[in-house]
């Protein structure tokens, strides 16, 4: 009994000594003075330190322009100069392809401006988003739908509330195959002549149903026609939505011919571009050359929300 006792004492003595903060802080010490020493006569690691800056990239806050209104913010990279020594230690020679990066977060993000429109993303990001307003077109949409399924793009569809109350299995079809739905206004009205009770009901209607079809929330508003005063868009900014506009315009309600529904964009798409479509005969024929052409120019289509993260694109 009694040599169980001492055993005991010695066990718990032990355990008080490993975990005392003394013994803690030697241990880390000799931790953190052994590993810079490595570091700093290490060939490798130095040679990562010397060229990292090679690479680096600052943050972009994100900023109301006086032209192109909100725009948001794009992370800058760093590079993780443990991860990259580990990835090149094997061969223990420097290689650009093998570093690793991390992204640093703006400052300024934009849901810390004010309320504004958003005509385009960050114009570094080699990305671009397909805004579709739908409020007609159904006969079109099946086809759209197949030709973003065989490219594997996501798309933006703003859809009016009344089209979604009347054809909520389309919608139903839209969600499903894995793309965005956002806020077009109830039934279509110039926002601009709107009371702001008016305005109101009617994003709030139209996210009532979309919510009520799809089981998403929608967290962009895209004015019929373009049409909205500071007041539309401080009361969308209120219901948790961003307006959004557009960079470049189709114009597929005129009826143009695929070749010059393709060269009106392809003459005037860029990084952060935001292009407007409808369910058209004519973006319909245009959509799988369109898509082919702008991934052609090194440009990533993703949604809305993709395109106004600051996440960056790495390649």
């Amino acid at each position: 009994m009694k040599k169980k006792i001492i055993i005991a004492v010695i066990v718990l003595a032990a355990f008080l000594i490993v975990n005392s903060p003394i013994v803690h802080n030697y241990v880390s010490a000799l931790k953190g003075s052994a590993l810079p020493a490595v570091k700093e006569t290490d060939s490798l690691y130095q040679s990562i330190v010397k060229n990292a800056h090679e690479y680096e990239k600052p943050p972009s806050d994100a900023k109301i322009d006086p032209v192109w209104k909100a725009i948001p913010g794009y992370n800058g990279i760093k590079v993780d100069l443990a991860a990259s020594y580990q990835n090149m230690k094997k061969k223990g020679t420097f290689d650009e392809k093998k570093l690793v990066f991390k992204q640093v977060k703006p400052k300024v993000q934009l849901n810390d401006l004010p309320p504004s429109p958003i005509y385009k993303g960050h114009p570094d990001k080699p990305m671009v988003s397909f805004i579709i307003n739908v409020a007609w077109g159904n006969e079109y949409l099946s086809d759209m739908l197949a030709t973003l399924k065989n490219h594997n793009v996501s798309a933006s569809f703003f859809l009016e509330g009344n089209w979604a109350k009347k054809n909520p299995e389309l919608a139903k079809m839209i969600v499903s195959a894995g793309h965005e739905v956002g806020n077009h206004s109830y039934s279509h009205p110039d926002m601009a002549k709107l009371t702001a009770a008016q305005t109101r009901e009617q994003m709030v209607k139209t996210n009532e149903v979309i919510e009520a079809v799809t089981d998403k929330k929608t967290e962009w508003f895209a004015p019929p026609s373009g049409s909205y005063r500071d007041e539309t868009v401080k009361i969308a900014d209120e219901l948790n939505m961003k307006t959004v506009m557009w960079t470049v315009d189709t114009v597929d309600w005129r009826k143009p011919s695929p070749d010059a529904l393709i060269n009106r964009v392809m003459g005037k798409i860029g990084n952060g571009s935001l292009i407007l479509m409808h369910p058209t005969e004519s973006t319909a024929k245009s959509l799988d050359r369109l898509i082919t052409l702008i991934e052609q120019k090194n440009l990533q289509i993703g949604t809305v929300s993709e395109l106004m993260s600051e996440e960056r694109v790495i390649k």
